[in-house]
């Protein structure tokens, strides 16, 4: 098959993270062309009922998807993410974060998403905390992007758990902190609902819960110690 424009963005996608091994650029970066044409690609296919075409190629899955990534995403890589909620996403995730030097196998990619959120939450926190400090945001917001705050800070610490429960070979901890992760990363975008208001994270967010719901999966349904 010929080379597609997609696989074009995901290849520079993947360059784009490489960049720096210690800091990564932002998950929810889509500024550049390429990124744009691959998120509003995951989000069509995930949004759309019926098959999807793309560049001549039809797409009537997410098998179908990840069977025209390019060569360099490694076959063990999309095998495991292949049987998440979210495989696309679980490739661009732990891409970056996967180690060099060690196998690729359910716990090092669980490792790498646990990595990869944390970046993630890291980024939204520090944008919830510039609006929360931004003089022209309303006085009213304030308080629920306080609670985005509490909500990221939340994830962070439960991801340093998940790390420990791994170092420690202790599944139930393990289970129980990628689980409350899941419930931690609805409070945000739950508190502007209550208040009837739009979230200005729900990108970031978006991203995060399908990072979330990966390293669940990945975690309850394929490690084993």
């Amino acid at each position: 098959m010929e080379v597609n424009h997609f696989i074009l963005a995901l290849i520079s996608l993947s360059c784009l993270f490489s960049v720096s091994a210690n800091a990564p650029p932002p998950l929810s970066n889509a500024s550049s062309p390429a990124s744009s044409e691959l998120y509003d690609m995951i989000e069509v296919m995930s949004e759309s009922p019926s098959p999807f075409a793309f560049d001549g190629t039809t797409l009537e899955s997410i098998d179908d998807l990840l069977s025209i990534l390019p060569g360099g995403v490694d076959p063990a890589l999309q095998q495991i993410c292949g049987n998440t909620d979210h495989p696309v996403e679980c490739i661009i995730a732990t891409m970056p974060f996967l180690d060099e030097n060690a196998p690729i196998e359910p716990l090092s990619v669980l490792k790498a998403g646990i990595k990869a959120m944390d970046n993630q939450t890291k980024n939204a926190l520090a944008e919830v905390t510039k609006l929360s400090m931004d003089p022209t945001t309303p006085k009213t917001i304030v308080p629920i992007l306080q609670t985005c705050i509490d909500v990221y800070n939340s994830i962070l610490n439960s991801d340093q758990k998940s790390l420990e429960a791994i170092s420690n070979h202790n599944l139930v901890q393990l289970s129980t902190e990628l689980g409350t992760n899941v419930e931690n990363v609805l409070g945000c975008d739950n508190a502007f609902k209550q208040a009837k208001l739009e979230s200005p994270m729900k990108d970031m967010d978006a991203m995060l819960a399908s990072i979330i719901s990966n390293t669940l999966t990945i975690g309850v349904d394929m490690v084993h110690f």
